[in-house]
C-alpha cells in the first residue's frame, strides 16, 4: 500500500512540469553549470507557469496545495541534474515564514510576487563566526523610533546574488540570552546598507548563486520583523523541521537518479562482450544501492505524510536529514566506482552528482547536529 496518495491534481502538476523542465530547464543545465549562473528570468518563467510556491493560498496568488506538490517540484528538479533554479528552497523553505509570520501586509505585500517569481528569496542564517551555532550569531539588529539598524555579515547564502528579498536573523546586543535575542526581518534588495558580496566559487551547486552578503547600518521598517521582538529562535526551530525534511527530500530524489541511471549504464557497458549488469558483483552493487535508495523513499514517504499530518517529527526528521543525505552521497561514490575510467570524465553526469550530493551533509544543520538533536531527545 502506497503513503503518499496521489490524485489526478498532483499527476497533472507532474506531467505539466516534466514538460516545463524538458523543454525550459534541461537544454540550458550545461551551459548555465558553465556559466555558475541561471538567468534571472527562468524564475519568472517558473512562476508564471504554475510551478513556484504551490502551497501558498489562492488568496496571494498560489495554488493552494499540500505539501505533495512541494515533494513533485523537488523530485521533477532533480532529474533536471541542476541546483541553480532552487525552486525548493524558495517555496518550501524562506516563503513558508513569510506566509506564517509576516503580517497581513507584509503577505499582500511580498507573497503574490513570490509565487509569480518576479520575487525570489534567500534567508541569512549563517555567518563567517556562526554556522549551525544561531547563538554565536553577531549580526544585530537595533529597533529605535520605529526602525531596524542591522549590521552584520552573512555567508553561504543560497540565492545571494538574484535574491530580491532576504529574511535576516539578527540579534538584540541588549539581550543577554541569546535564544531571546534573535528576531527575523524581511530586507529588500535596493536598501541603503545593504550589499552582496562576490559570489562563492563551490566545489559544487555550480550554478547556484550562493554569496555573502552585508549589511552596515541598514536601515528598515520595524513592521517588516517576523513575529514577536526576540521571538527569531523560536520561529527558525519552528520551521527547521520542514527545511529539513526537504532535504531528505532532495537527497532520496537524487539517490534514486543515481541508482536508475547507474543501473542503465551498466545494462549498456560491455565487458569481455557482455553487459556489466551480467557481472555478480555488478549486481549485488546495484541491488545493495536499491535497497538504499527504497529504505529512503519508505522513511521519507512515512514522513511526509506525518508532516501533513502537523505531526512533530523532529527527531524523525533529523535522522532522515543525516541518513538521506549521507546515502545519495555513498551512492555517488559506488557510481563511479562501478562506472570505471569514463568517472574521470567530466561529461560522466555522476561526477557532478557526487560533487552536488556532498554538501548536502552540511546544509540546514550538519549531519553532526542532527545526531546531536535525535541523542538529546533520545535522553542520551
Amino acid at each position: 500500500m502506497d503513503i503518499l496518495k496521489f490524485t489526478d491534481a498532483h499527476h497533472d502538476f507532474r506531467r505539466r512540469l516534466r514538460a516545463f523542465c524538458e523543454t525550459e530547464i534541461i537544454p540550458c543545465v550545461d551551459q548555465w553549470e558553465a556559466d555558475h549562473d541561471v538567468p534571472r528570468e527562468m524564475w519568472r518563467k517558473m512562476g508564471r507557469a504554475g510551478f513556484l510556491c504551490p502551497g501558498v493560498s489562492p488568496e496571494y496568488g498560489g495554488l493552494g496545495g499540500d505539501f505533495i506538490y512541494s515533494l513533485i517540484v523537488t523530485e521533477e528538479m532533480s532529474r533536471t541534474a541542476q541546483t541553480g533554479l532552487a525552486a525548493p528552497l524558495h517555496s518550501d523553505v524562506v516563503v513558508p515564514y513569510i506566509e506564517s509570520f509576516g503580517s497581513e501586509a507584509l503577505k499582500r505585500k511580498y507573497l503574490p510576487g513570490c509565487v509569480s517569481g518576479d520575487i525570489v528569496t534567500a534567508v541569512a542564517m549563517s555567518e563567517p563566526a556562526a554556522g549551525s551555532d544561531l547563538a554565536a550569531m553577531e549580526t544585530t539588529g537595533v529597533e529605535r523610533d520605529g526602525w531596524v539598524a542591522i549590521n552584520g555579515a552573512k555567508t553561504f547564502i543560497s540565492n545571494g546574488i538574484h535574491c530580491d528579498l532576504v529574511i535576516v536573523a539578527a540579534v538584540d546586543p541588549a539581550i543577554e540570552n541569546r535564544h531571546q535575542a534573535v528576531s527575523l526581518y524581511v530586507v529588500e534588495d535596493g536598501i541603503p546598507g545593504f550589499k552582496r558580496g562576490n559570489r562563492l566559487e563551490k566545489m559544487g551547486w555550480h550554478s547556484q548563486d550562493t554569496a555573502e552578503l552585508f549589511f552596515t547600518d541598514c536601515r528598515i521598517p520595524v513592521e517588516n520583523r517576523l513575529g514577536q521582538a526576540g521571538s527569531g529562535f523560536f520561529l527558525l526551530m519552528d520551521k527547521l523541521q520542514q527545511e529539513r525534511l526537504t532535504c531528505a527530500m532532495g537527497a532520496v530524489a537524487a539517490a534514486e537518479r543515481i541508482v536508475e541511471y547507474t543501473i542503465d549504464h551498466c545494462k549498456r557497458t560491455l565487458e569481455d562482450g557482455k553487459p556489466l549488469a551480467r557481472s555478480q558483483a555488478a549486481q549485488f552493487a546495484l541491488v545493495e544501492m536499491s535497497t538504499e535508495a527504497r529504505i529512503g523513499r519508505t522513511f521519507l514517504d512515512k514522513l511526509i505524510a506525518d508532516h501533513m499530518e502537523k505531526k512533530n517529527i523532529v527527531v524523525e526528521v533529523s535522522m532522515a536529514k543525516y541518513w538521506t543525505t549521507d546515502m545519495a552521497h555513498r551512492l555517488a561514490a559506488r557510481s563511479l566506482e562501478l562506472i570505471g575510467e569514463d568517472a574521470a570524465l567530466e561529461a560522466c553526469p555522476m561526477v557532478r552528482a557526487f560533487r552536488d550530493t556532498r554538501v548536502m551533509s552540511i546544509f540546514a544543520g550538519t549531519n553532526e547536529i542532527m545526531k546531536g538533536i535525535a541523542a538529546k531527545f533520545m535522553g542520551l
